[in-house]
C-alpha cells in the first residue's frame, strides 16, 4: 500500500516514521509513505499557496492551482484522494478498514481558513476526525495513517486487531496483566480460572456493559444476539 500526503508542513511528519508499528511496516515494505510539499507546485519565488477570501473575512484560503497541480502529479490509476476537512464524513474504524485495502491513498491537508471550495470538486472524499478545529490537516492525517497502517495485512498479527474496540460495534472488554493483586485491587477471579468459555462469556458481558454505559449511541445501534440478551439479563 502507498500513502501520499500533500501538505505545506512536510517536517510535521518526521516523528511519524519513528512510531514502532509504522516504522516496521515501512521496513518490511508493506507500506510506503510519500510526503509532498504543496509549496513546490506554487509559482514564483514567494511560492504563494494562499490568498485573501473573496467577499472579505479573516484569514487566508488555500489556492486551487498548487493543490490541484500537486494532486495531479501524484495521482495514479485507482488512487483515492481524501481531503481532510471539518465538513467531511466522520472517520470511523469501518473507514480505516476500507482505506487499508487500497493500493494508493492520497491525503490532502488543509490549513488556514481551509480550501478554495473548487478544490473539493476534484477530490474523491472529504473526511473529518471529529467536531473540533485543528490548525491544519497534518495532525488529522497522522491519525488516519496510524489507524490504517496497523490494519494492513502482515503489519500486526490478525489476533491483535480482531477484538479491539469498534471492531464488532462494541467497546473492548477490560484488560489486566501482572500482578494479579495490586495493593488489594485484584484481577477478576474468572480471568485466573483457566476456563476459556467462562472467560469468553465474561469478556462479552463486560464489553456489552461498558458500551451501554459509556457509549449508548453505539449500543443503541448494536444488534444483540440471544446470548447477549441473556448475559445482560443475568447482570
Amino acid at each position: 500500500m502507498k500513502i501520499t500526503i500533500l501538505t505545506i508542513c512536510p517536517d510535521a511528519f518526521d516523528s511519524l516514521f519513528t512510531l514502532p508499528v509504522i516504522s516496521r511496516a515501512l521496513d518490511q515494505d508493506l507500506v510506503s509513505i510519500q510526503v509532498v510539499d504543496i509549496k513546490e507546485y506554487a509559482p514564483g519565488s514567494f511560492r504563494h499557496i494562499d490568498d485573501s477570501p473573496f467577499g472579505g473575512g479573516p484569514g487566508m484560503v488555500m489556492r486551487c492551482q498548487p493543490i490541484l497541480d500537486a494532486l495531479d502529479a501524484v495521482s495514479t490509476d485507482g488512487s483515492l484522494s481524501v481531503a481532510l476537512t471539518p465538513a467531511g464524513g466522520v472517520y470511523s474504524q469501518e473507514m480505516a478498514h476500507e482505506f487499508s485495502e487500497l493500493d494508493h491513498l492520497v491525503l490532502i491537508c488543509g490549513h488556514y481558513e481551509g480550501f478554495d471550495a473548487r478544490i473539493l470538486k476534484h477530490v474523491d472524499r472529504e473526511v473529518s476526525i471529529g467536531d473540533y478545529i485543528l490548525t491544519g490537516g497534518e495532525t488529522a492525517a497522522m491519525v488516519l495513517i496510524d489507524s490504517i497502517v496497523r490494519l494492513v495485512p502482515g503489519v500486526l498479527r490478525h489476533e491483535s486487531t480482531e477484538e479491539e474496540s469498534f471492531e464488532d460495534g462494541l467497546l473492548e472488554y477490560p484488560q489486566y496483566t501482572q500482578p494479579a493483586d495490586y495493593n488489594g485491587d485484584k484481577v477478576p477471579d474468572v480471568l485466573l480460572s483457566g476456563d476459556h468459555e467462562k472467560i469468553r462469556l465474561w469478556r462479552r458481558e463486560q464489553a456489552l456493559k461498558l458500551t451501554r454505559e459509556r457509549r449508548p449511541d453505539l449500543f443503541d445501534q448494536f444488534v444483540l444476539t440471544e446470548e447477549d440478551k441473556k448475559l445482560l439479563e443475568n447482570n
